[in-house]
């Protein structure tokens, strides 16, 4: 599918569906992201399903237990909980599954939802560019960890839908395409954090590196669902589109875009309520087979950007330089996880 600004301002302005409504008794959900913006409205939302557990994966326990209080406020629901994970730590992250792994029982709903934008250069302590951390390589390294737990899951049968894995991407995964240079490297994905590609004559483009690791999102997505049958995982992955919403997940700008967002906010920007509705489909919409993959857009199965399905070629290598650098983070924060 190509990319248009005018279906792009369409679907902005059009009428949202009322939000997906299911009962959650005795299954476990869990947010990434979830004290404020999508997540803590998506949160919102599962808690009024009443779910068996609903955790909150934040990175500031303090703003997680403000968001635990308003969703307690607001709904009624008092058994969900604030975990703390950090996207921009992978010994966070790790901690985070092992927690998860070793405390809880089940793992029916993996909302993939943290991101971040960043407007100036600024490496993580893990020493990658921070959003093609936080929105890529944690997102997918998170995922990969609770996989098991939520095959774990399926197998208990008390449960009209297998897991379902969502991963929160972008339309702007469309305007994003690797250039020559960077398919040269011997791994795209340390030139594509690297300041060569993102900071280039020191001049940060913070949107060009946002759209990238969207982009990274729907490759990721796409790759692990082709791999689930080999190791006999009955877990759904979907992607979705929450459209372009008022969030604080542009509060880094500075410049130029700083002063234009207001106005493209006014012009276009949906609540994170109404974006929020479409996580929720994601979520729980559609029968499993037929949303297997697929990229949800304005509450209807869309098809991703002709890009991706093009270059197959490019999703295996991204999967297999994402394995190759997952592993790697695994096995040098293993000792660190091992003394705490």
């Amino acid at each position: 599918m190509k990319f248009s600004w005018w279906n792009f301002i369409g679907t902005q302005w059009s009428r949202p569906l009322p939000v997906a409504h299911e009962d959650l008794f005795g299954q476990t959900v869990v947010v990434l992201g979830a004290n404020t913006g999508l997540g803590l409205d998506a949160a919102k939302h599962f808690a009024r399903m009443k779910p068996g557990k609903l955790v909150l994966a934040c990175r500031s326990r303090s703003k997680g237990e403000e968001a635990l209080t308003a969703i307690r406020q607001e709904t009624g629901y008092e058994r969900g909980e604030v975990w703390v994970v950090d996207l921009a730590d992978f010994t966070s992250v790790s901690r985070f599954a092992e927690k998860f792994d070793a405390e809880e029982a089940r793992l029916d709903i993996l909302m993939a939802n943290a991101a971040c934008e960043m407007a100036t250069y600024e490496f993580t302590g893990d020493e990658y560019e921070t959003t093609v951390q936080v929105n890529h390589f944690s997102t997918a390294l998170v995922s990969l960890l609770l996989l098991p737990k939520m095959v774990s899951t399926s197998k208990l049968g008390n449960s009209t839908r297998k897991p379902r894995i969502v991963v929160v991407t972008s339309a702007f995964h469309h305007l994003y395409q690797f250039d020559a240079r960077a398919l040269t490297k011997k791994s795209v994905l340390a030139y594509v954090s690297g300041p060569e590609h993102c900071n280039p004559a020191e001049q940060f483009i913070g949107a060009r590196v946002y759209c990238l690791t969207k982009l990274l999102n729907v490759f990721f997505a796409r790759a692990l669902v082709s791999r689930l049958p080999m190791i006999g995982a009955p877990v759904i992955v979907t992607l979705v589109e929450p459209g372009y919403c008022y969030s604080s997940l542009r509060r880094n700008l500075i410049g130029l875009q700083s002063l234009f967002n207001p106005v493209w906010q006014f012009l276009l920007a949906r609540s994170t309520e109404v974006g929020s509705r479409q996580l929720i489909c994601a979520a729980l919409g559609f029968n499993d087979d037929e949303v297997q993959g697929q990229y949800i857009d304005t509450f209807a199965i869309s098809e991703v950007a002709d890009y991706v399905l093009e270059r197959r070629d490019l999703e295996d290598r991204l999967w297999w330089s994402s394995m190759y650098w997952d592993i790697t983070i695994l096995k040098l924060t293993a000792p660190r996880r091992s003394l705490t």
